[in-house]
């Protein structure tokens, strides 16, 4: 077996790494539990939103036509007609030059087309002086201006928000029906590796990947199933790899900096199913394996920690979210001008590591197996395989980590 069976490009092993997603099945939980959770069907409103016309302002329920002309030096003055009360409907009607005090939220009164903001308004005794006009419609929602019955909210495959449960529950959705977790295994190989509570003797590296990927996965709502070290034997990473397969949706494999390391994983996965592809054209990352056991994906991925976070940004994630049904994306981007010239290799997708302030992109460069520059950069921008490069004072987007 060749060190790679054939490098393809990044949005090939994108597009064969969804193909492999494996349908995991929804559930329904409280709705207080249901942030950050991917929804599984539509969700539309039991009622009317809202019920009924109401104020979104503290203020006076007057007729527009009133107001027309009003200012500080000329004021309308127009007779105070009571309050309307929080929480209750009214049976109270305005006339021409009436209005009615009424607080955010409370039900429009008959004949009232607008409410002035009490700011612009002076009660004198019986009379309202009101200093500025307000138009038609002006600080009022409308009967199911906002959703109406039977309407949809929200739609499948959106990751919910704080703001999307509210929502939920104005439509009287009190059990969601959500994405199960993908239950993802993580197994870490390597003779040179120890836990993290040992103290590396020289050729030993502590087990960093365990921990970056579970934490990569928590974050997209995952469960992780960690597996821990497993040594650089056939017979043990077989059963291994396989008890993996078996207990999870999918499996993620770390390590394997050699090449007999890497044709072994290859080999492993290609006997419990198929290798689909061994080698993909990014940097860093270029010995990613993908695969398929039992009809489940697994990963192999790069050794090195800030290698493999890189290929959990650009390929691993396409997994997960093929998995939940996400529509929408979680990467956060922000648009800043590059301080230095970047270079690259035509053909390969590269991930240059980069510290944005106020708005200059400056270059972190350094070998792929540092650690410093993961947590010293900002996020990473991505040199298309067709570039050479990019060139110093272009405007860029950084993937915000």
């Amino acid at each position: 077996m060749s060190v790679f069976l054939n490098v393809v490009p990044v949005s090939e092993a994108i597009s064969v790494i969804r193909g492999l997603a494996p349908a995991i099945g929804h559930e329904s939980i409280p709705l207080s539990e249901a942030a950050d959770r991917v929804l599984a069907q539509d969700i539309a409103s039991d009622v009317d939103i809202p019920g009924f016309t109401r104020s979104v302002v503290d203020g006076y329920a007057v007729r527009a036509a009133d107001t027309n002309g009003s200012s500080d030096a000329i004021p309308a003055i127009l007779s105070f007609r009571g309050r309307v009360a929080m929480g209750a409907g009214t049976d109270m009607t305005i006339g021409s030059a009436d209005c009615i005090y009424i607080p955010t939220g409370g039900v429009l009164p008959e004949g009232a087309d607008a409410v002035v903001m009490i700011e612009n308004a002076e009660q004198l005794g019986d009379e309202i002086l009101i200093k500025k006009p307000v138009a038609h419609g002006e600080n009022v929602l409308r009967f199911n201006e906002d959703f109406s019955r039977g309407e949809t909210v929200l739609g499948r495959g959106r990751r919910l928000s704080s703001q999307d449960v509210g929502v939920l529950a104005a439509a009287g959705c009190i059990s969601v029906p959500v994405a199960q977790r993908p239950k993802i295994g993580i197994l870490s190989t390597g003779n040179e590796l120890v836990p993290v509570t040992t103290v590396p003797d020289p050729g030993q590296v502590r087990d960093v990947n365990s921990y970056v990927i579970a934490s990569f996965l928590k974050e997209l709502e995952c469960t992780p199933v960690v597996y821990g070290i497993i040594p650089d034997d056939r017979d043990t990473l077989r059963a291994a790899i396989g008890r993996a397969v078996r207990e999870n949706d999918a499996v993620l494999i770390s390590g394997g900096s050699s090449k007999d390391e890497r044709d072994m994983v290859a080999g492993i996965i290609a006997e419990h199913g198929r290798v689909l592809i061994h080698g993909i054209a990014i940097a860093p990352g270029k010995p990613t394996i993908i695969g398929q056991c039992m009809k489940k994906p697994v990963i192999g991925l790069p050794g090195h920690p800030a290698s493999a976070f890189i290929v959990l940004v650009a390929i691993v994630r396409h997994l997960i979210v093929s998995m939940t049904g996400e529509t929408g994306s979680r990467i956060r981007t922000v648009e800043a001008t590059l301080a230095q010239n970047i270079p690259s290799t035509r053909g390969r997708e590269d991930y240059a590591r980069v510290v944005v302030t106020d708005g200059i992109a400056t270059p972190l460069f350094g070998k792929s197996g540092l650690l410093n520059t993961l947590v010293k950069s900002t996020g990473i921008i991505c040199i298309p395989a067709e570039s050479e490069g990019l060139e110093t004072g272009i405007r860029v987007e950084v993937i915000l980590w």
